[in-house]
């Protein structure tokens, strides 16, 4: 067990209220009134019900002809067994020396991989891709600007969605990260490193749902499963690319913070200059995306005040995401009104 709870992991899930090396390698199950924090199987049961929600919608438009939200669908569970196994245990794959060891998720009620891989975390990756695509998809945008600025657009609306999720988990202790790694998770904004927000939050989602839109566009069958699995590869590259030019300075905080200034700046810019009828809604897009802002909110509200000495995110950013969602909501239901509504998609 030494290898995969080494001092910095058995330090941090302590803190987190367990023992990293009384856990399943394979598989550990729990009942979800004994989690750590109350709000957890609620956060369970927003993103799973939300992945189940979004697979239920791509299935349908993949039947009525479009297959780009099932292999988006699909390409980030790709992108999830591809990026987390190295972030967990960076030193089965000899990265060590440049990861180190990075974070603990908390114990869940299903949870893979010696209890670092939740069930919930599974689904949170279709939840978020399939979330911003379908908001920017249905606003028009990839429609009237192409997969490129669409994508720049799926950036835009990941951080701002993403980011009340992220800037609160450690709080609730829903997973913690290890602030003595300096490789990785410093820079900081409060309680979440930069790299994250960045490159997790923004960079791969815009990435991968630019290379499914490009790879994936009227394909089926085998040759778009090919497509899926190559667009899931393909996407981590892209990050690594994103992150180059902080790589040239000491101190990355400016440099990471201009980037993630672009991402705002550009996705605002694109969804303003994409005015006009919106596409017609589907229930997911309709219904989901406000769900999961309003459960945010109130997970929030259960934080304050924060007074446990738990690492705390940063609020004001945090507030900013809050509104730049509500905004591209707004902006979603005012285009609507243009539009007749999705019965069948």
């Amino acid at each position: 067990m030494s290898a995969v709870c080494g001092p910095e992991a058995e330090a941090v899930t302590r803190g987190l209220g367990f023992d990293c090396h009384d856990v399943s390698p394979v598989l550990s199950v729990r009942f979800p009134w004994d989690l750590a924090h109350p709000t957890m199987p609620f956060l369970e049961l927003l993103i799973l019900g939300g992945a189940i929600f979004a697979l239920v919608h791509a299935l349908r438009r993949h039947r009525d002809g479009d297959p780009v939200n099932l292999a988006l669908w699909c390409t980030s569970l790709v992108y999830l067994f591809v990026i987390e196994p190295p972030l967990y245990f960076p030193e089965w794959f000899g990265l060590e020396r440049q990861y180190g060891f990075i974070f603990a998720h908390n114990q869940f009620t299903v949870q893979f991989m010696w209890d670092r891989l939740p069930l919930y975390i599974v689904a949170f990756y279709p939840v978020i891709s399939q979330l911003a695509y379908e908001l920017v998809r249905s606003l028009g945008v990839f429609r009237r600007r192409g997969p490129a600025l669409g994508a720049v657009a799926v950036a835009f609306v990941c951080q701002v969605f993403y980011e009340v999720f992220d800037q609160l988990g450690p709080q609730l202790k829903w997973w913690a990260w290890n602030m003595d790694n300096h490789l990785v998770n410093h820079p900081a904004l409060a309680s979440v490193p930069l790299n994250s927000m960045l490159l997790f939050a923004s960079v791969s989602m815009g990435a991968m749902t630019y290379l499914v839109v490009r790879l994936t566009r009227d394909r089926h069958g085998w040759s778009l499963a090919w497509r899926i699995l190559l667009a899931g590869i393909l996407t981590p590259p892209t990050m690594a690319i994103a992150g180059i030019p902080a790589s040239f300075f000491t101190d990355k905080t400016w440099v990471l913070g201009i980037e993630l200034a672009l991402v705002w700046l550009a996705g605002v810019a694109i969804l303003v200059s994409a005015r006009g009828p919106a596409e017609p809604l589907s229930p997911f897009v309709r219904v989901y995306p406000a769900v999961y802002l309003g459960a945010m909110a109130a997970f929030w509200l259960s934080s304050l005040p924060a007074d446990d000495g738990t690492p705390t995110g940063s609020r004001p950013y945090a507030l900013a995401c809050f509104l730049g969602a509500g905004l591209v909501l707004a902006a979603l239901y005012r285009a609507s009104r243009t539009a007749p509504a999705a019965l069948s998609r």
